[in-house]
């Protein structure tokens, strides 16, 4: 009998210089707890993630989001996904700030988002998921 067959990811979840995925984490008890109880929201775009946060009225105060880069979980800066009112950029804003971002920063954890041309992510789902725990 054959071993299974391998896997077959997007070329963009193969080029190791890029996050794998992202995930929010919200401490359902708001702090309040002995120990958080968290929330945990996912998409294999940080786009995607910030949309299902948004469509979820997640508030971005209360969330810590995270990508799964080069083998780790590392915490990602949330004020580069917000408008100057504190609230959720949307596509193509969001893609915009997040080019921006890179350019100024070269922090490999926002390169691949574009405004205008090919996106490194674009063969990725674009949905996000949650809440899960």
């Amino acid at each position: 009998m054959a071993p299974p067959a391998p896997l077959k990811r997007p070329p963009s979840k193969c080029d190791r210089t890029l996050p794998y995925t992202y995930e929010g984490w919200v401490d359902i008890l708001e702090g309040k707890g002995r120990d958080p109880v968290y929330d945990h929201y996912f998409s294999d775009t940080l786009c995607g993630l910030v949309e299902c946060l948004d469509e979820e009225n997640v508030d971005p105060g209360c969330v810590t989001l995270f990508s799964d880069y080069r083998g780790r979980e590392t915490e990602l800066d949330t004020s580069v996904l917000l408008d100057a009112d504190g609230r959720w950029l949307k596509r193509p804003e969001l893609c915009h700030a997040l080019e921006q971002h890179y350019a100024v920063t070269r922090d490999e954890r926002y390169r691949g988002h574009v405004e205008k041309g090919p996106c490194l992510f674009e063969d990725r789902d674009r949905r996000g998921d949650g809440p899960v725990w």
